[in-house]
C-alpha cells in the first residue's frame, strides 16, 4: 500500500479536490449573480430533507461497510462489522482524492488487513466488491429504461437537439455493460485471455520493450488471480455473499443516486422523484471515471448542467454546494480525520518504542 498509496499522495489528492472544489463552488456563485438568493436559500433549508441529506452520507460507510463486511465474512468470518464500515468509508474517501477512483481499492485492503484479515483475503473480497459495483449498475441501467429513462431523458437535448442525455446515458450503460462483460470473460476463460497476454508479452520483448512486457506479464498474473477469487465464491454461499453484495452496492451509492432529490427538497423544489433519479444515475455513470480527484469542477459544471431542468439559475451554487457536501465532502472530512488519526497514532507509537540495543 505505500507504494501505491502513501500518505503524501492522498494529501495532494486532498489538497487538489479541495481548491478545484471552492473553484467550482465560487464560479457557480459568479453565475448565479445572487448573494442575497443564496444566503437566504442556504438560511431556509427544510429541516427535516437537511436531517436525510446527513442520513444519506452516511451509506458511503455504513452501505459500504455492510457490503464488504458480506463478502469478506465468506473467506474470514472473523472481521468485524465496525472494521468493514471504516474499510467501506476510507474506500470511499481514498477514491474521491485520486484520479478516476484508483486509490479506493488499495485503502480499502490497508483498512481491512488493520482489522486483522489476512492480506490475499482482504485482496480477494475488495476485487469482488468492485466487480458488485459493475454488476450493480450493469443491471441498473436496463432497470432504468423500464422506468421510463427513454421518455424521461429523450426529452432534453445538449448541443442544440443533435444529442439528448438519452445518448449520453445510453453511452455511459454501455461502457459499464462492456466493463462487465469483459470482467466475467476475464473470470470465465483466464486460460485463453493469458495466453494472449504471454504472447503479447514475449512480442513486446522481442522488440526490446521490456517494460512494457514486464507490465503485460504481471497483468497477465492479475487475471489468474482473478479467477482464484471467482472460484472462492463459486458454491451456494458464495454466490448468495455476491448476490446479496450487488444488492448493498444500491445502499452504498444511495447517496449519489438520491441527493438530488434530497437537494431540491431543501431548497423548496417540487420535481419527480424517477425523473431526478434517473438524472442522478447519468450522472453517477459519467463521474465514475472522472479523471480528477473527486471528479472535482467536473462534478460542479456537470450537474449544474444537467440539473438545471429543475434548478434555478439563482438557486444553482446553493444546490450544487448541498449536493457536494451529500455526497462527498462529508465522506471526505470524515474520512481525512479517521486516516490521519492513524498516521499520528503510529508516530506516536514509533516515538515511544525503544531504541534497538535500549533497554
Amino acid at each position: 500500500m505505500a507504494l501505491i498509496l502513501s500518505p503524501r499522495l492522498l494529501r495532494r489528492g486532498l489538497e487538489i479536490f479541495a481548491v478545484i472544489s471552492m473553484l467550482g463552488v465560487g464560479g457557480l456563485l459568479l453565475y448565479g449573480n445572487n448573494l442575497n438568493t443564496f444566503s437566504e436559500a442556504m438560511l431556509s433549508l427544510r429541516v427535516g430533507w437537511l436531517l436525510l441529506g446527513v442520513v444519506l452520507a452516511s451509506m458511503d460507510w455504513v452501505g459500504g461497510g455492510l457490503r464488504i463486511w458480506v463478502l469478506v465474512r465468506r473467506l474470514h468470518p472473523e472481521v468485524t462489522l465496525k472494521g468493514a464500515i471504516i474499510a467501506g468509508g476510507l474506500n470511499t474517501w481514498a477514491g474521491y482524492l485520486t484520479p478516476a477512483q484508483t486509490g479506493g481499492g488499495p485503502m480499502m485492503i490497508y483498512a481491512l488487513k488493520r482489522d486483522g484479515v489476512p492480506l490475499p483475503k482482504a485482496m480477494i473480497a475488495t476485487l469482488m466488491s468492485f466487480v458488485a459495483t459493475i454488476v450493480f449498475f450493469a443491471i441498473l441501467g436496463p432497470l432504468t429504461f423500464v422506468l421510463g429513462a427513454g421518455r424521461s431523458l429523450e426529452r432534453y437535448g445538449i448541443l442544440g437537439k443533435s444529442v439528448t442525455l438519452l445518448d449520453l446515458y445510453r453511452l455511459s450503460l454501455g461502457t459499464f455493460i462492456t466493463i462487465g462483460l469483459g470482467i466475467i470473460f476475464l473470470f470465465v476463460f483466464p486460460g485463453s485471455v493469458r495466453g494472449l497476454m504471454r504472447w503479447l508479452a514475449g512480442w513486446l520483448a522481442r522488440r526490446g520493450k521490456h517494460v512494457w512486457a514486464a507490465r503485460v506479464e504481471s497483468a497477465g498474473a492479475g487475471i489468474d488471480h482473478a479467477h482464484e477469487s471467482l472460484l472462492a465464491f463459486l458454491t451456494p454461499r458464495g454466490w448468495l455473499a455476491l448476490g446479496l453484495a450487488v444488492v448493498l452496492t444500491g445502499l452504498a451509492m444511495a447517496n449519489r443516486l438520491l441527493a438530488g432529490f434530497v437537494v431540491l427538497r431543501m431548497l423548496g423544489i417540487r420535481a419527480q422523484f424517477v425523473d431526478v433519479a434517473l438524472l442522478q444515475t447519468l450522472i453517477a455513470f459519467l463521474l465514475y471515471f472522472a479523471p480528477t480527484p473527486g471528479g472535482s469542477g467536473l462534478a460542479e459544471i456537470l450537474s449544474a448542467a444537467v440539473m438545471s431542468i429543475y434548478v434555478p439559475r439563482a438557486l444553482t451554487p446553493s444546490y450544487i454546494l448541498l449536493w457536494r457536501v451529500i455526497t462527498s465532502y462529508l465522506t471526505v472530512a470524515l474520512g481525512s480525520f479517521i486516516f490521519w488519526r492513524w498516521l499520528k497514532v503510529a508516530e506516536e507509537n514509533l516515538s515511544v518504542a525503544p531504541s534497538p540495543g535500549r533497554e
